[in-house]
């Protein structure tokens, strides 16, 4: 009788465990980041579209620290332009680079604190390991303030944050 209760108890903690990862998985596949912020497709946002490299119409080099800022802080853009960004780690932590609005960053960070490793995938976002660079290309189709930030679990709330003026 022990025994059994013993078997049944494991069984059930493996069905929950297993039920969990899948859980998980299954909330990370369908909010891989791509699906909601940033597509491989030209799908528009409120911050813009993914932009063509060849026409871009500027470069913006933008530098990531482990003091958690971005250096510059604040890009100044006309409606309609196309930039290469050009984001370099010089630090020794991972930084990311997320377009989006405060209510989006501020949903995407409270997620990447609930779960830290979660996948992302997307046209207005980049992870760049320390010492590294990467690119973003977007154009910034629509007139207004948009944001920026690196929304790795602690980075954000440190105040690894920008903003994009996008004016007509």
């Amino acid at each position: 009788m022990q025994m059994t209760t013993l078997l049944s108890a494991l069984a059930l903690t493996i069905t929950i465990a297993l039920s969990a990862n899948a859980a998980e998985h299954d909330h990370a596949a369908g909010h891989a980041h791509g699906a909601e912020h940033g597509s491989t497709s030209a799908e528009q946002k409120p911050w813009g579209t993914p932009g063509d490299p060849a026409k871009a119409t500027r470069t913006v080099h933008i530098h990531m620290n482990d003091q958690m800022r971005f250096v510059p802080d604040r890009l100044d853009v006309k409606e309609g332009e196309t930039v290469r960004l050009v984001l370099h780690n010089d630090g020794q932590l991972l930084h990311e680079f997320v377009l989006g609005d405060k209510a989006q960053l501020d949903e995407h960070a409270a997620m990447m604190l609930r779960q830290p490793n979660m996948a992302h995938t997307g046209m207005d976002m980049l992870h760049v390991q320390p010492g590294e660079e990467g690119e973003v290309t977007w154009t910034f189709d629509r007139a207004g303030t948009f944001d920026f930030a690196c929304l790795i679990a602690g980075h954000y709330q440190a105040g690894m944050v920008g903003k994009v003026a996008v004016m007509q």
